[in-house]
């Protein structure tokens, strides 16, 4: 199917380019290359993005992410020691600023990933957890096609 929609980067290059750009500083923070793609999967999987769904799962796998763990990705809170205590705070952060209308961060969600990452990693996550939205609502409202 077509897409009969515009294109960003040709409609608006430099404001594709400033939203790259983010994305590149993404590259240079501490987070390990797994806890960005289950950012950018989990926050893909609640917007209902399938364009970032299929470009994430795909690039989780190449580095290393295993089929159950992206399988069970969305009841990660049910999978017990499948994800660790860190990415457990990741997961919750990523959900709450996602879903930010219903309700925002819980002081709970703030406070424990605070305790768990630290301050420098904490703002990382939510940096990231922000772009991988904005490239959510970019892909869903010009509906770019999967391959």
């Amino acid at each position: 199917m077509e897409n009969k929609r515009l294109n960003m980067y040709k409609a608006a290059p430099e404001l594709y380019k400033a939203m790259m750009s983010l994305e590149n500083a993404l590259q240079q923070t501490s987070l390990t290359p797994i806890e960005k793609e289950l950012i950018k999967i989990r926050a893909s999987q609640i917007n209902g993005c399938a364009f970032c769904l299929n470009m994430h799962t795909r690039d989780a796998r190449k580095i290393g992410e295993t089929e159950q763990r992206i399988y069970l990705l969305n009841a990660w809170h049910e999978a017990g020691d499948l994800y660790s205590e860190s990415e457990k705070a990741i997961l919750r952060l990523t959900e709450e600023i996602t879903l930010i209308s219903k309700g925002g961060v819980s002081a709970e969600t703030y406070q424990h990933a605070e305790k768990v990452l630290g301050v420098s990693k904490l703002a990382e996550v939510i940096m990231a957890a922000v772009v991988i939205n904005g490239w959510n609502r970019i892909a869903i409202s010009t509906e770019l096609p999967i391959d």
